[in-house]
């Protein structure tokens, strides 16, 4: 017998996070944001995340799918709705409550 608390987490391990993190090159804040969202990802996502980090000085071309409002900017695309993280990720419990984790 499963209780409901051990279906939620299995639920919530089999949810795929797809994320997004546009950074402007190598300023502290960008460096900052991809080292706090790589650790929130592999701390408490585990491996159900696919996290693509776009530089818009290279990629220029994929600042425009998102509607860039500042950077760094880390855009949640799945699983439910897309949500939109600015800052450089440095308050992990704000991170989680904004992608569902808890």
């Amino acid at each position: 017998m499963t209780s409901a608390a051990t279906n939620l987490s299995w639920d919530e391990e089999e949810q795929l996070y797809v994320l997004r993190l546009y950074v402007a090159g190598t300023s502290p804040n960008s460096v900052r944001a991809v080292s706090n969202i790589r650790r929130i990802c592999k701390t408490h996502l585990k491996n159900n995340f696919d996290l693509e980090i776009v530089d818009v000085y290279q990629q220029i071309e994929k600042a425009g799918e998102d509607q860039l409002i500042a950077l760094p900017l880390l855009v949640k695309k799945a699983p439910g709705q897309v949500r939109r993280f600015v800052g450089d990720m440095s308050d992990e419990e704000k991170v989680l409550k904004g992608l569902g984790v808890y």
